[in-house]
C-alpha cells in the first residue's frame, strides 16, 4: 500500500453535502463510545430526528447517504439475517453498519480539532522527572524481560512526546495573531508578573534538569545504546500480528523508527558544533517572550500617561526654574525633571551657533518653538492684511501695449501706396518685426479660398500674386518670397 495514496476515508468532510454526512458519521462516533458499534438505518434516522435541521429527513435521502459514505469507505455494512422473514425482505438486504478504523480516527481527529481551543499546553516539569527516571532505569536493562523493556519503552516516548507537545502548544500561543492583541491590551497588565513568574520558574528547572539529563546521556555508551535499542526492536517485533506480510516488513521499519526517536531525544537534550540543542532553543524562546511581555506592558503604561494633560505641570516646573537661586541649584531640579528616569527626545529645526559636537546645551543660544495643540479641530490663526489697487499699473501696462501697436501699424503702413502693398517695392533693409507682420498678413489670405483677410487695424485686403519673387532685405538675413501685392479696401 502506498501511504501517499489519497484517503478516501475523508472525502465526506469536504464534498457538497458536507455537514449532513458528518451528521451521520457523529451520530456513529457518539454511539461507539457508548459501546454501540452497529446500528440499523432506521436507529439513525431516529437519532437524526432529534436534531431540528433533520426533522423533514427521509429514508430514502438516508439510503443514498448511507450507500455513499459505504462507498468512501467510512462504514462497513454487515448483512443481519435474523431480521429477514420474507423474500423480499432478503433480497433488500437488511443490514447493520459499523463504522470502518480509519474512520473512527478520523472522526475522532474532527472532535480534537473542534476542542482546539480549549486544550493549551503547559510547562510542567514532571516530565523531566520522569525522563530523568527512565533514563536511569536505562543503565538497569541487562536482564529485564522484553515485557519491561516494551513497557519502560512506551513510558519513556509517551513522555518526550508530550514534553514536546505541551511546551510547543504553550509557546505557540504568544505568536498567534490574537495573543499579540492580548500582550497589548490594558487588562493583560494586571496579569504579567504571573506570567513572568511562571516562566522564569520553568527557565530556572529546565536549565537544571536538563543540565543533570544531558551528563547522564553523555555517560551512556553507543554499544550499551545499541543493545538496549535492539531488545526495544525486538520486544515490538514480539507481539503478534494477524498479517504475515506486514510482519515481514515491519522490522525494517520498526528499527528506523526507534532508532529515529532515540536520536531525537538526543538533539531535543544534547547540542553540537553545528546546531544548538532543543532545550536552549525554549529557553531562548522564553527569555524572547519574557521580554516581549515586560516591553508591551511598559509600552501601555506610556500610552496611559500620554493622554494626561502636562500643562499644569510644565507651569509648576517653570516656576521652580524661576526661583532658583543659582544655576547650580538650576542644575539640580534639571537633573530631576530631565534625568535619567525621564529620557526625553527632543529635536527642532533651528541652526545652531557652533557646529560642534561636544558643546554644552548652556552654551547654545535660546530659541523658541511654538508648540500647536494636537487635536482635530485646531485651525491656525490666519493674519489678516489689506490689499492694494493695481489701476494704475494696468492702464500704464495697456497704454503700453496699444503704443507697441501702434508703432507696428506704421512701420507697415509707411509702404503703402494708393491703397497697395507691393513687396516688390520694399528695397531697404527692414526689422525683424515688420518682416513678421508682413509674413502674419500673407500667411492670414492664404489660409483662405478667397484670399482676402484683415490687419489687426480694421483694414480689409486682397492678397495678388504678382509675378517671379523678390528679396527681403532684413536686419538678420534676406528672404527671398514670391511677389505679393496687398490691396487694401477704402482709404
Amino acid at each position: 500500500m502506498n501511504y501517499l495514496e489519497p484517503v478516501r476515508e475523508t472525502v465526506y468532510l469536504s464534498v457538497g453535502n458536507a455537514a449532513q454526512y458528518r451528521r451521520i458519521m457523529r451520530i456513529f462516533f457518539m454511539e461507539y463510545e457508548k459501546m454501540h458499534f452497529q446500528l440499523y438505518k432506521e436507529d439513525v434516522l431516529a437519532l437524526l430526528k432529534e436534531y431540528p435541521e433533520c426533522a423533514d429527513y427521509s429514508m430514502e435521502q438516508l439510503k443514498l447517504d448511507l450507500e455513499s459514505l459505504v462507498g468512501w469507505k467510512n462504514l462497513v455494512p454487515l448483512q443481519d439475517p435474523k431480521r429477514v422473514y420474507t423474500i423480499a425482505e432478503y433480497k433488500n438486504k437488511q443490514f447493520r453498519y459499523t463504522m470502518s478504523d480509519a474512520a473512527v480516527e478520523v472522526e475522532r481527529m474532527t472532535v480534537r480539532l473542534e476542542n482546539l481551543f480549549m486544550e493549551s499546553g503547559d510547562l510542567s516539569m514532571n516530565y523531566f522527572v520522569r525522563i530523568e527516571e527512565a533514563l536511569r532505569e536505562m543503565e538497569q536493562m541487562n536482564g529485564r524481560s522484553l515485557k519491561e523493556i516494551h513497557e519502560w519503552w512506551r513510558n519513556f516516548q509517551e513522555d518526550f512526546k508530550r514534553l514536546n507537545r505541551n511546551y510547543q502548544d504553550y509557546l505557540r500561543e504568544f505568536y498567534s495573531g490574537s495573543s499579540e492583541k492580548i500582550l497589548k491590551s490594558v487588562e493583560f497588565v494586571i496579569h504579567k508578573d504571573r506570567f513572568i513568574s511562571y516562566l522564569q520558574e520553568f527557565i530556572r528547572q529546565l536549565q537544571s534538569r536538563s543540565l543533570r539529563i544531558e551528563r547522564r546521556l553523555l555517560s551512556l555508551s553507543e554499544p550499551f545504546v545499541k543493545e538496549v535499542l535492539d531488545k526495544v526492536v525486538e520486544s515490538e517485533l514480539a507481539i503478534p500480528h494477524p498479517d504475515s506480510e506486514i510482519q515481514s516488513l515491519r522490522e525494517s521499519s520498526l528499527r528506523d523508527s526507534i532508532y529515529g526517536r532515540w536520536d531525537s531525544v538526543l538533539n531535543w537534550f544534547l547540542s553540537t558544533e553545528k546546531r544548538p540543542s532543543e532545550s536552549r532553543r525554549v529557553l531562548d524562546i522564553t527569555d524572547e517572550i519574557i521580554r516581549k511581555i515586560i516591553q508591551n506592558a511598559a509600552l501601555i503604561v506610556q500610552l496611559q500617561n500620554w493622554g494626561i494633560s502636562r500643562k499644569d505641570d510644565y507651569k509648576t516646573f517653570m516656576e521652580l526654574f524661576r526661583a532658583c537661586h543659582s544655576l547650580e541649584d538650576a542644575h539640580k531640579l534639571s537633573a530631576h525633571v530631565f534625568g535619567i528616569q525621564h529620557v526625553r527626545h527632543l529635536k527642532v529645526n533651528t541652526g545652531r551657533s557652533t557646529d560642534a559636537i561636544n558643546s554644552s546645551t548652556f552654551e547654545e543660544e535660546p530659541s523658541e518653538y511654538e508648540v500647536k495643540p494636537h487635536t482635530r479641530t485646531y485651525r491656525p490663526r490666519i493674519q489678516k492684511s489689506g490689499f492694494g489697487s493695481k489701476a494704475l499699473e494696468k492702464a500704464a501696462r495697456r497704454n503700453q501695449y496699444l503704443k507697441g501697436i501702434e508703432e507696428d501699424r506704421d512701420l507697415v503702413m509707411k509702404y503703402v501706396r494708393d491703397n497697395r502693398l507691393d513687396i516688390s517695392r520694399i528695397t531697404d533693409c527692414i526689422s525683424a518685426a515688420t518682416r513678421e507682420i508682413l509674413l502674419r498678413f500673407i500667411a492670414q489670405a492664404n489660409l483662405t479660398s478667397s484670399k482676402r483677410g484683415q490687419t489687426e487695424y480694421g483694414q480689409r485686403f486682397r492678397l495678388v500674386r504678382g509675378e517671379g519673387t523678390h528679396t527681403l532685405h532684413c536686419e538678420d538675413g534676406d528672404l527671398v518670397i514670391p511677389a505679393y501685392i496687398l490691396e487694401f479696401e477704402g482709404e
